[in-house]
C-alpha cells in the first residue's frame, strides 16, 4: 500500500503496483464470482473479469428479457456461465450485488437463503448495508462483507478497461468473516480494472456518491446547464451559440484541460478576460449553492434519500416514468441543439488534447 499526499491528506490507497493482477488471480483462484444483475455495472465488471482470468458467472432474472440477451450477446452461455439469480448465488463464491438499489432489496430474501459461510457478499455502492433498517439487507454473520465503487459508469469502467487506464475505486470491508475479507475485496477491485483503490467505509460512500450524483457529477450540471442556456436564449442568442457556449466548451475543451492538469491550468489557458471574470464569479456561485449543497447532504444522511429511491424506483410504473423524464430532456431545445452540434463535428476527432505550455490561450481571447 502507498502513502500519498492528497492536498496536505496523507491517504493510504492500493496501487497495480502493489497488488498486481497476478496477485490477485491468486489469491481468487478457487473463487467463483457471480454477477448479479447484467444492466448498468454488471456488464463492464464481469467482462473486465472475464477477460482478465477470473471464473466468472452471471446471474440475471430471465423475465428482464433486454439484459438477459445482453448477457447472451456478450458471450455468456446459459447452463453455463449465465443461471437464474438464485441458482448463480449457489454456484457463486463471491456474490457481486449489481442489480439497482430498490431492486437488491427485492431480490435479497432468495439470496440470503442461498448464501453459503464463507461466501463474500460484494457491492459497489453502499446503500443497502447502510440504510438497512428501509432496506431490509442485514447479511448472516458468516459471510465477509465488501465493497468495490469505481468512480464512474458501467460504460466508463469498461472503456477505460479496454483502453489500459483503468478507473479510481473506492473499497471498503464491512463484515470479516473469513479473517481474509480486504485481501479479497482489493483482488476483486484489480480485477475489475480499478487504477487505484482508496479506503472508504460503506456509510461514507454513500453518503459522497449520493450527494456528488444529485449534485456536481449530474443534478446540479444538468440544471445550471439548463439555466445558462435558458437565460442566453431569452436575450436573443441563437441556439447553436447558447449551446456551444453552454455544453460544447465545456465538454470538448476546457473540462479536458481541468482533466489534463487541474483548474489552474484550465484557468491559464484561457485569455485574461475570461480568467477574471471566473475568478470573480466562481464565490458567487459556490455562496449561491453552498446551502443547497449543505441541505442535500443532510438528506442524504437521514435517509430521507434513500426513501425516495425506494419508493419512486420500487414503483410498477417506474420504468415507464423513466422513459418519459428521459424523453423530456431529450426532446428539449437544448438537447435537440446538442444533437444537431454533435452531428457536425468534424469525423476525425482528436484522442487527446494537446500540451501546451502554460498561458498558451485554450479557448480563444475574447
Amino acid at each position: 500500500m502507498a502513502q500519498i499526499n492528497f492536498g496536505g491528506t496523507v491517504e493510504t490507497v492500493v496501487t497495480r503496483k502493489e497488488f498486481p493482477i497476478a496477485r490477485a488471480r491468486k489469491v481468487l483462484k478457487k473463487e467463483v464470482i457471480a454477477i448479479i444483475g447484467y444492466g448498468v455495472q454488471g456488464p463492464a465488471q464481469g467482462l473486465n473479469l472475464r477477460d482478465n482470468g477470473f471464473n466468472v458467472i452471471v446471474g440475471q432474472a430471465k423475465e428482464f428479457k433486454r439484459d438477459w440477451d445482453r448477457a447472451v450477446k456478450d458471450g455468456w452461455v446459459p447452463g453455463k456461465t449465465l443461471f437464474d439469480i438464485e441458482e448463480a448465488v449457489q454456484k457463486g463464491t463471491i456474490i457481486q450485488m449489481l442489480v439497482s438499489d430498490a431492486a437488491q432489496r427485492a431480490i435479497w430474501p432468495s439470496v440470503k437463503k442461498n448464501l453459503k459461510p464463507g461466501d463474500a457478499l460484494y457491492f459497489s455502492h453502499g446503500f443497502s448495508i447502510t440504510y438497512a433498517k428501509q432496506t431490509g439487507v442485514i447479511p448472516p454473520k458468516d459471510v465477509d462483507v465488501i465493497l468495490v465503487a469505481p468512480k464512474g459508469s458501467g460504460t466508463s469502467v469498461r472503456r477505460n478497461f479496454l483502453s489500459g487506464a483503468g478507473i479510481n475505486s473506492s473499497y471498503a470491508v464491512g463484515q470479516d468473516a473469513t479473517g481474509h475479507a480486504e485481501e479479497r475485496c482489493l483482488a476483486v477491485g484489480i480485477g475489475i480494472g480499478s487504477g487505484y483503490l482508496f479506503r472508504t467505509t460503506f456509510q461514507h460512500e454513500v453518503y459522497s456518491d449520493l450527494t456528488g450524483e444529485r449534485g456536481v457529477l449530474m443534478g446540479a450540471l444538468a440544471g445550471i446547464m439548463e439555466a445558462q442556456y435558458d437565460v442566453l436564449r431569452q436575450k436573443g442568442h441563437s441556439p447553436s451559440e447558447a449551446f456551444n457556449e453552454t455544453v460544447e466548451e465545456l465538454t470538448q475543451s476546457l473540462i479536458r484541460l481541468v482533466d489534463e492538469n487541474g483548474m489552474d491550468w484550465m484557468y491559464s489557458n484561457c485569455s485574461a478576460t475570461a480568467q477574471r471574470g471566473a475568478l470573480d464569479w466562481k464565490p458567487k456561485f459556490k455562496k449561491a449553492v453552498m446551502p443547497v449543497f449543505k441541505d442535500l447532504y443532510q438528506r442524504v444522511k437521514t435517509g430521507k434519500e434513500c426513501e425516495r429511491v425506494l419508493k419512486a424506483c420500487g414503483a410498477k410504473d417506474y420504468q415507464a416514468q423513466l422513459t418519459k423524464e428521459l424523453k423530456e430532456i431529450g426532446d428539449s431545445e437544448l438537447w435537440q441543439t446538442g444533437k444537431a452540434v454533435r452531428a457536425l463535428r468534424p469525423k476525425e476527432v482528436a484522442k487527446q488534447v494537446t500540451k501546451g505550455t502554460k498561458g498558451v490561450s485554450g479557448r480563444g481571447t475574447n
